[in-house]
Parts: structure tokens; C-alpha cells; sequence
């Protein structure tokens, strides 16, 4: 049986690699470590991971294209003897898909809480005009070439 394609829309045009992106995120929506994800001033966010007992050295970061990757890996105590162990102590992956051009600004571990920020770029809208050719008989020396300029609106 196929799976229905939420992006399977005409209108949808070029969004297989979105549909894609979500599948992956989806198959990684484990629970652990919990995380918080917060709006810092006007275009800033962070993310916070609850990850308890890791120290520095036992969490990597980074980006891969648009995916960030939290990876967090507890060496084995042999020494200690637990007669009763309820702190994980689990490696964990959790995945984050940013939006082109966020940028992570650094990363900060205090008391437990692994805290990245990042910086969500100005979004300056635009809009585009398309001239839009005759026939052969009609574009005369004009040839197939379709005009296309940009600017940015509010702009004269």
C-alpha cells in the first residue's frame, strides 16, 4: 500500500525535498532529552536540551547543511557500583531542521541545560515582474528572451 503524499498537490510544485526533510524528522522524534526552543530579542532563538550528568566533553554538535545535530555519549563508570541507577545514562541523537540562512551563533552547558543560540536572518520581501513574449511573428528581433527584474518592494 503507498503512502498519501501530503505534498502531492499540482499547486505544490518542488516541495519532494520538504516532504522529504519531514520524513526524516519524524522517524527522529524520540523524547529524550526534553528541549525547549525560545524566542531570544527580536530575531534570535535558542535551544535548550535537558542533558543532565553529560559533561562537555561527552556532547558534539553540528550542522550538516540545514541539520543540527545534538549527540550526547556518557562513558561507562565501571568503578561505581549503583544500587540503585534512575539517572539515564543513554546516548541520545536529537535533530533540528533550520531554515536557510539561520546561522548558530555558539553553544553554552550551565547546570544541566545545553543552550545553542541561533540568528534568524531580516527577511526582505520582494517581488519580481516577468515580461511575457508574443508569438514568433509578434517578439520580431526580440527573440526567446524573457525579462526578468527584481526589486525589492517599498523600493522606487
Amino acid at each position: 500500500m503507498s503512502r498519501m503524499s501530503m505534498f502531492n498537490s499540482p499547486l505544490l510544485l518542488g516541495f519532494d525535498q520538504l516532504e522529504r526533510t519531514l520524513d526524516r524528522l519524524a522517524k527522529n522524534a524520540e523524547g529524550y532529552p526534553p528541549y525547549n526552543i525560545e524566542k531570544i530579542g527580536e530575531n534570535g532563538l535558542r535551544i535548550t536540551l535537558a542533558v543532565a550528568g553529560f559533561a562537555i566533553e561527552d556532547l558534539v554538535i553540528e550542522l550538516v547543511e540545514n541539520q543540527l545535530s545534538v549527540r550526547g555519549k556518557q562513558a561507562d563508570d565501571s568503578d561505581r557500583v549503583f544500587l540503585h541507577r534512575g539517572i539515564a545514562a543513554r546516548q541520545f541523537q536529537r535533530a533540528f531542521m533550520l531554515a536557510d540562512g539561520i546561522e548558530v551563533l555558539g553553544a553554552r552547558l550551565d547546570n544541566g541545560l545545553l543552550a545553542i543560540d541561533l540568528a534568524r536572518p531580516v527577511a526582505e520581501p520582494r517581488m519580481r515582474t516577468i515580461r511575457i513574449d508574443g508569438s514568433k511573428a509578434e517578439a520580431g528581433a526580440t527573440g526567446n528572451t524573457v525579462d526578468i527584474t527584481a526589486r525589492r518592494i517599498g523600493a522606487r
